[in-house]
């Protein structure tokens, strides 16, 4: 395995004007996440203290190959970059190729992809590859389908936090090839008050102006987002920004759980306190509708108005896209 310097090389691509061709949508930026570090620790992991015995036993060093990447079901690719950079740090003399790229639909049969050099590293780093490359595409491929259910209507659809430890940057970046957008991506980037934070701070003022003190004291200026289940808060949450005269740091107001599963109603969701809820904040502020929401309820809520549209299903139980790499021997 390729040593890694820790210098984020993987994000060099993208630093330009022109993204890699194979990848058009550049990764989401995180202060913290290491692709590369990422990639080397799975491929340890793979290989324990003993590496692959069984490609060591069965396979000649010298043997070169060349791998065939197959779509094996319907879906949107995402996580092609990650894939070509398993290879890249797996041995310097494998090389990838593709003929498609993130964000693209595929078929079954779509042949979109090959990597050749030596057998050995081929096969060692195959699996890790294709375990990110299919993670992704899964992703990419619901987020496309629901993406395209709310058309027409203002809301984007976003992730939540609900993603794999260690690979939010990943799922996030699946979410963006799929075409939705991405929400915070931790909890240093956004204050998010949330029902338990309500609970702990006393009540939705109170924790509202906690954090206008926190933000004084730190010199401190960060979107604020306050999740509110009831009419009634959000009221409260208007009263707040009335009396702020404008000058509130609340954008975002989520409306939780307030698109109630009704399989009487059309699209087996009932939206009508949702939108009592956005009719009551108009143009304030933007509005995120979270909770029950799913392929089939998505156009039924994105109808009521609201801005946004937040789906842990997206990252958090999704259905791997199934992509295989058919190698096959080639000449020295």
């Amino acid at each position: 395995m390729n040593g890694s310097d820790g210098s984020q090389q993987w994000r060099q691509p993208w630093e330009g004007s022109a993204n890699p061709p194979y990848a058009p949508i550049p990764p989401p930026p995180h202060p913290t996440f290491d692709l590369d570090q990422a990639i080397l620790g799975a491929l340890r992991e793979d290989s324990g203290v003993l590496g692959d015995v069984t490609t060591q036993a069965t396979v000649d060093k010298d043997m070169q190959a060349e791998g065939t990447f197959l779509a094996k079901g319907d879906g949107v690719l995402a996580g092609l970059a990650v894939a070509q950079r398993v290879f890249e740090l797996m041995a310097a003399g494998l090389q990838v190729s593709w003929s498609s790229h993130d964000g693209a639909e595929v078929t079954k049969g779509t042949r979109f992809g090959t990597v050749r050099g030596p057998a050995w590293a081929l096969l060692t780093a195959e699996r890790i590859a294709l375990n990110y490359m299919q993670r992704m595409s899964g992703i990419a491929t619901l987020t496309a389908a629901m993406a395209a259910r709310i058309k027409g209507h203002r809301a984007k659809l976003l992730e939540t936090r609900k993603t794999v430890p260690g690979l939010r940057v990943l799922d996030k970046w699946a979410v963006l090839a799929g075409g939705g957008a991405n929400h915070r991506q931790g909890l240093f980037d956004m204050v998010m008050i949330k029902d338990n934070h309500v609970t702990a701070a006393g009540g939705i003022t109170a924790a509202v102006r906690r954090t206008q003190a926190y933000f004084k004291q730190h010199n401190l200026s960060l979107p604020v987002e306050v999740e509110t289940r009831t009419l009634a808060e959000v009221r409260e949450v208007i009263g707040l920004l009335e009396a702020s005269g404008g000058s509130s740091s609340i954008q975002r107001v989520m409306l939780d759980n307030m698109a109630r599963a009704d399989p009487a109603a059309e699209g087996g969701v009932d939206v009508s306190l949702l939108a009592e809820a956005q009719n009551l904040i108009g143009d304030r502020v933007d509005t995120e509708a979270s909770g029950n929401v799913t392929i089939d309820t998505v156009e039924k809520i994105a109808s009521t108005g609201v801005t946004f549209i937040s789906c842990g299903g997206l990252t958090h139980s999704v259905a791997a896209l199934d992509i295989s790499l058919k190698i096959k021997l080639s000449e020295q």
